[in-house]
């Protein structure tokens, strides 16, 4: 193989630094870092958040981190796994499409520990540092995801999410590129993430992103000290595009795009709380429904889709489906918008679950193969709403609301924020979110980056 994916990541994790961001590349690295922080303050009010919390602590106890929200102090690795689950539990974290892959869930809940216990040890992380280390990790993963066309077999947000997350520890260690590509091999021994969790609907889900962002703290931890991790990880005879990847990998596309152009500047917002296959539906349906066709007046919507939307979210509906689950139901989500003309945290638990109205306009919603052979194709969709007068309605979806090419303006991304501290629990009062929001605009000139976990917890 000419091309060595695993040396040239390795080499881009280790050069990479503030100056070579464009401002492109870091206004989408502050945009995503509150829009990432404002989802896992909701994501406190989500499910098993308790137990999660509890449990990390027992699994680490310890001074080096915060747990965002409650402020609790833990190990540094048990702190990424309660805010990686924060982040990623309500499905409501930023995407990269073409790879198919959540970066920032395992990426800054991993960084943001490891920052804090370096912060404790007296080495303080600044904000120009950690915004490289944020873009390091999101070309790492996204990257990872680009390269190969097989259907999803395991959740690449937690599998090549924690190799993004480790590119981007060791870009903020300062370590060498042959270092780094131990702790990739480390991180690799660790990987997980099975899409049963995502099929089933499962908590677990989440819990495989948080798992990865630990592992990523260790993998640098164990290549630092000197213990060397397998080094073929991603084109091996047992390697990552072997294993994980279905054999399917195209090294020439890290090669076109690696250093060439920054993947941050190429993530999708995620406007409703839900998985993001869903979203096509939703902006197809705020077209209509904008344009004064009310929903009692819609008789059959008909998705004409990508394989990988009909096999992921194509679902049936339930009568009482658990939280991720509805989430992840293209009809549920579907019958949720038409309901309440919006789609919303509370929308996807307790009796909102069972709601009649919701479940009635989800039976109207089928969905149909649209031709498109690519196995990790998000667009474009096709959406026909038949109306009870018997008018037909054709809407096209070429990238669907908060794509790089249909965005969130800065006002709405601030929208999205101070909503996300109203879901928290407790909810943040406005002057913490302001605060926040002040600390992520200003990030560069910040001295140490733990000053935003400590205004996360109120402690600042």
């Amino acid at each position: 193989m000419d091309y060595d994916v695993t040396a040239a990541l390795a080499d881009h994790a280790a050069r990479t630094r503030h100056a070579a961001l464009g401002p492109a590349a870091v206004a989408k690295a502050k945009t995503f870092l509150l829009d990432t922080l404002g989802v896992g303050l909701a994501g406190s009010s989500g499910a098993n958040v308790a137990a999660v919390l509890d449990l990390a602590q027992s699994w680490g106890p310890g001074d080096e981190a915060t747990a965002w929200i409650s402020g609790r102090r833990m190990s540094a690795g048990s702190a990424a796994i309660v805010n990686a689950y924060l982040i990623h539990c309500l499905e409501f974290d930023c995407v990269h499409e073409g790879a198919v892959v959540h970066p920032m869930a395992t990426l800054l809940s991993a960084l943001m520990a490891w920052s804090e216990r370096e912060s404790a040890r007296g080495r303080p992380v600044d904000g120009r540092r950690f915004l490289a280390a944020m873009a390091v990790g999101v070309d790492v993963a996204a990257n990872l995801g680009m390269a190969t066309d097989a259907p999803l077999r395991f959740f690449r947000p937690a599998t090549a999410g924690g190799f993004g997350a480790t590119a981007g520890i060791a870009n903020l260690a300062g370590l060498d590129a042959a270092t780094i590509r131990s702790a990739f091999g480390h991180m690799y021994a660790q990987t997980c993430g099975t899409m049963q969790a995502h099929l089933e609907g499962s908590p677990a889900l989440g819990m495989q992103i948080a798992f990865n962002a630990r592992g990523a703290i260790a993998a640098v931890d164990l290549a630092m000290a000197g213990m060397q991790g397998p080094v073929d990880v991603f084109h091996g005879r047992y390697g990552y595009y072997v294993l994980i990847e279905d054999g399917q990998f195209h090294p020439g596309r890290v090669a076109e795009r690696l250093g060439r152009r920054w993947e941050i500047e190429q993530l999708s917002h995620k406007p409703f709380p839900s998985g993001r296959l869903t979203h096509g539906l939703v902006h197809a349906l705020r077209e209509v429904t904008r344009t004064g066709t009310a929903a009692e007046e819609i008789e059959e919507v008909v998705c004409h889709v990508p394989p990988l939307v009909r096999r992921l979210v194509g679902r049936p509906d339930v009568p009482d489906p658990a939280s991720n689950y509805a989430k992840l139901c293209l009809s549920f989500v579907g019958g949720v918008f038409l309901v309440h003309g919006q789609c919303d945290v509370p929308h996807f638990r307790g009796e909102a679950l069972r709601d009649p109205r919701v479940h009635a306009h989800a039976a109207r919603i089928r969905h149909e193969p649209d031709g498109n052979a690519n196995e990790n194709a998000l667009d474009p969709q096709r959406f026909t709403i038949r109306l009870r007068s018997g008018a037909v309605r054709e809407v096209m979806v070429p990238h669907a609301y908060g794509h790089p090419e249909a965005p969130l303006t800065p006002a709405e991304n601030e929208e999205k924020f101070l909503r996300c501290c109203t879901h928290a629990d407790p909810a943040l009062p406005e002057a913490r979110a302001r605060r926040i929001m002040d600390l992520v605009a200003g990030v560069e000139s910040l001295p140490d980056i733990a000053a935003l976990p400590a205004a996360l917890a109120g402690r600042d």
